[in-house]
């Protein structure tokens, strides 16, 4: 609390020091700062309006603040928009961009994204396409809140809109080279011409590498590296002074090493500690790091060969000690054509965007990222490899009525996507090596003998069968069985995933309107609907390797009903560990699910003087349902008729021979109402807007990871008081009536962003978000009032995660003539404080990240008319150590350790540029 005030005082300060253009949505002229004249035209409603006029909540940066601030993809809009907050895990392709705390995991791609990406009018088809190279940019859009009228399904928080820069009738070209730590390498250029009077072209190019932050302490080399390169072509065509068309044709590849993790200390996150139940959901127990011995699952890896620096090394070092051999290797290729086509008829104008786009990446991993083999993605065209095939088509045609009292839009829109997921995931050579270990820990840890056959040596064998003087067989009559099925379990090596394929194709329609009826000159009533339909179709083509899962379960299955269960369960369960298993080749999975839904919103805005705007909005928002791409849900959950608690989930167990069920993959559409109120004041040299919401989200979608698998569920609360019963570990308690099911996250808080132009060159900004996003006391699953899934009991009544309760950014630009040489200098700076929060879905204790700031700075001098200029630049300034994302580090348990994701490290160069 007492940083959070901290940041609340900085914040009040910041917005009478430096920044830079915040709340400037959708500007397509940016006035200079020396003319005074903070005019500023959007069209963040699909119409050109002043700023002023606009009632909806909206950041936007322009060309020279982004390159200022040194974006080059959207996380560095996280310094610019306090409200927004963009992160990447396991694999750049799974950018997660929040907007207000709210925002999709990135890890299943079956998971559309909340915060919707537009680029130059075209959807693309996860938020994670932002972390590309972007090349020069107009201007980028953040819009707050759900735009589910105008921008439809998957903006359910909002939507970042980038605009690039288009052709122009001038010869006009650039170039910028870049030198900067970890020997990073960027260069650009591009060049305008026209070809005749009506037609004109721009090329651009972009080229960067780095080298990676993270040292292989045991392979060589770096990870997280990048070696990247866009090309972009346009064409514009003025065929008359009516009718424009402007093509767009556009190339990126990556060819990087992404992405590595690091063991969680109680030095980053203090809750990292044992207790001594063993139990990460019993909280921090103070008895010292989870990577100590006193885990008993760390001498097993020591044991199997992980090297011990790597639980004792201060993470932020960044050193990694992976498996030998094993690779992070990755490859992204996006490309896409795209027509937008603007007719002007005299009564109206018709926008036309045509587009196809396509987008392939692949990542090889060491999956557990632990120095033991356990389980493994080789590099490929298969390693976790997604393929989207997307073609779309908008129509929008807009004017005016009744003498301009009425400024009507009509539209619509198609896609058809195909989404090809593509896997390799296997358990590594030691897995059978460790995997024997986690049962012997249950049955006597004393016994455990890590790198002899099933986790026993001789000694430890001859004790359980009973062989050595004195003892009997442990087990009694089922002891061959369980040793034998240890013996089995030992053999779960190089198995698993080999080109299993999910196919989803995605065909959806919409028809939207959204009108502004100008009741007064100083009265305006908005209305938007809009209607979606959407298909989704699934087919699944398992090639799995793990013969060993079957055995084991014929085995084991006859103890499943003595008091043995749990150990013949267990060595299922990891024998089969995630539904992997030779039997899914025999089935034939196939589904369909179709969704319709209405959204809109309605505005009410007021002028009571020229200077000031006051409105009031309810919006409805919609993200659409779809299918978990990961075999382990195929099974749903089962549990023993006589479990009438839902204690022990056997659908592993029994297997998806048995319990395969196609409906187990689905997951529900996420809506939202979202209620507004806010203020937008103009003045000549200083504007400020403030906005207070809530927002209410039903059939939230939650992607968590518990360790084993990606577990996938709809979140709502029940009306009633459950006693708990969504807190205990009960699958089966805590269930509610589906007439008394309410919204299961609430999202509300206030926004306040500013800026001031005092003098000429010089401008300043800042923004202040406080917002409570949590989920409600009282959880369920899905609407029909199913139990929430007890892996997720600690999210009652507690904050989501990645959603800090409160944000300042402040930014300053100073661009000051030197003497009359026709030179200029330029001083630039921005930050972002941000007060705590948890980095984990499941919010287990020991993935908190506590508050921080991040600065970065650019001074250079510039020759007349910015003809050229010298940059020297660095990105977070003083170095700040901070996670992005921590997780169970897999498979590593009792006590289950964690691993995070670092945000990057000081990074500083220099740049130069020219242009003519």
């Amino acid at each position: 609390m007492r940083k959070s005030l901290l940041l609340a005082t900085a914040g009040l300060a910041a917005i009478a020091s430096p920044a830079i253009a915040q709340d400037t949505g959708g500007a397509t002229e940016v006035a200079d700062a020396s003319t005074n004249d903070n005019v500023i035209v959007v069209v963040a409603q699909g119409r050109e309006q002043r700023l002023q006029d606009v009632p909806i909540a909206v950041s936007a940066v322009n060309a020279e603040s982004l390159q200022n601030s040194g974006a080059n993809d959207i996380r560095q809009l996280n310094q610019l928009a306090p409200s927004l907050l963009v992160s990447s895990t396991g694999n750049e392709a799974n950018g997660s961009a929040r907007i207000r705390g709210i925002g999709t995991v990135g890890d299943n791609p079956g998971l559309e994204s909340s915060v919707a990406v537009f680029i130059d009018g075209v959807y693309r088809s996860r938020s994670g396409a932002g972390l590309n190279e972007l090349g020069p940019i107009e201007r980028v859009e953040v819009l707050r809140g759900p735009q589910g009228t105008l921008f439809g399904r998957n903006a359910s928080a909002g939507l970042i809109n980038i605009v690039t820069q288009g052709p122009s009738f001038d010869m006009e070209g650039y170039a910028a080279a870049t030198y900067g730590n970890f020997d990073t390498i960027r260069l650009e250029g591009g060049l305008n011409f026209p070809i005749s009077n009506t037609v004109a072209a721009r090329v651009d190019g972009v080229y960067l590498e780095r080298d990676g932050f993270y040292t292989d302490q045991v392979n060589g080399g770096t990870v997280n590296d990048q070696d990247r390169y866009l090309l972009r072509g346009q064409l514009l065509w003025e065929a008359t002074p009516d009718l424009s068309f402007r093509l767009i044709g556009d190339y990126s590849s990556k060819d990087e090493e992404c992405c590595a993790a690091v063991f969680v200390t109680p030095e980053i996150a203090p809750g990292a500690t044992r207790n001594a139940a063993l139990d990460p959901f019993a909280g921090p127990g103070g008895s010292g790091s989870l990577l100590s011995t006193q885990n008993p699952i760390i001498p097993i890896l020591l044991g199997l060969g992980q090297d011990p620096r790597a639980l004792t090394d201060d993470p932020y070092d960044r050193n990694i000690y992976p498996t030998a051999g094993r690779s992070y290797a990755g490859e992204t290729e996006d490309w896409g054509i795209s027509l937008q086509m603007d007719w002007d008829f005299g009564g109206a104008q018709l926008t036309s965007i045509t587009a196809y786009r396509e987008y392939d990446n692949n990542q090889a991993s060491d999956t557990d990222y632990t120095g033991v083999d356990i389980l493994f993605r080789a590099p490929g065209d298969d390693a976790g490899a997604r393929r989207f095939e997307t073609f779309s088509q908008e129509l929008r045609l807009q004017g005016e009525a009744f003498d301009g009292v009425l400024d009507w839009l009509i539209g619509a829109y198609y896609a058809n996507e195909d989404l090809t997921v593509t896997d390799n995931l296997q358990f590594g050579s030691q897995y059978g090596a460790f995997a024997p270990c986690r049962v012997i820990l249950a049955v006597n840890p004393a016994l455990a003998s890590p790198g002899d056959q099933a986790c026993l040596s001789a000694t430890g064998r001859a004790i359980l069968d009973g062989t050595a003087p004195g003892t009997m067989p442990a087990f009694g009559a089922a002891t061959p069985a369980i040793l034998g099925g240890l013996d089995i379990l030992s053999q779960v090596n190089s198995v698993g995933s080999n080109g299993t394929q999910y196919m989803q194709n995605s065909e959806n329609f919409a028809f939207f309107t959204h009108n502004i009826i100008h009741i007064t000159d100083n009265l305006d009533l908005t209305i938007g609907a809009r209607y979606t339909n959407e298909t989704k179709t699934l087919d699944i083509d398992f090639n799995n390797t793990n013969g060993f899962c079957p055995t084991q379960r014929a085995l084991q299955t006859p103890l499943l009903t003595t008091p043995l269960s749990g150990l013949a369960g267990a060595l299922i369960s990891l024998t089969c560990q995630g539904n992997s298993t030779t039997e899914l080749n025999a089935l034939n999975i196939s589904d369909e699910r179709n969704e319709e839904e209405f959204t809109g919103t309605v505005v009410l805005s007021y002028r009571p003087v020229d200077d000031l705007l006051l409105y009031a909005s309810y919006s409805r928002g919609y993200k659409a349902g779809g299918f978990n791409l990961d075999r382990s849900a195929l099974t749903g959950a089962f549990y023993n008729p006589a479990d009438i608690t839902g204690q022990t989930n056997l659908s592993v167990i029994v297997g998806p021979a048995v319990l395969n069920n196609p409906a187990n993959l689905q997951f529900d559409e996420e809506t939202v109402d979202a209620f507004e109120i806010g203020a937008k004041y103009t003045g000549r040299d200083f504007t400020i807007s403030a906005a207070a919401f809530r927002q209410e989200f039903s059939n939230f979608q939650l992607n968590t990871f518990n360790g084993t698998v990606f577990l996938v569920q709809n979140i709502n609360s029940c009306g009633t008081d459950l006693g708990g019963a969504d807190r205990d570990t009960g699958g089966l308690t805590g269930a509610c009536a589906p007439d008394d099911v309410e919204p299961g996250v609430i999202s509300q808080g206030i926004e306040v962003e500013a800026t001031l132009n005092p003098t000429d060159y010089l401008a300043f900004n800042a923004g202040f978000t406080y917002v409570d996003t949590a989920y409600e006391n009282d959880l369920i699953g899905r609407d029909n009032g199913t139990p929430l899934d007890p892996a997720l009991r600690l999210l009652p009544g507690d904050q989501l995660s990645n959603a800090p309760d409160l944000v300042v950014t402040g930014a300053m630009s100073w661009t000051p003539p030197i003497g009359n040489s026709g030179l200029s200098g330029l001083f630039y700076l921005n930050t972002r404080m941000s007060s705590g929060y948890n980095t984990g879905s499941d919010l287990l204790f020991g993935k908190e990240q506590e508050s921080f700031i991040v600065v970065n700075g650019r001074i250079g001098v510039r020759g007349p008319d910015n003809r050229w200029s010298l940059e020297v630049w660095a990105q977070n300034l003083f170095d700040e150590d901070y996670t992005q994302v921590a997780f169970n580090t897999p498979f590593i348990a009792p006590q289950q350790t964690y691993s995070a994701f670092l945000a990057e490290p000081r990074t500083y160069g220099v740049t130069v540029r020219t242009r003519f």
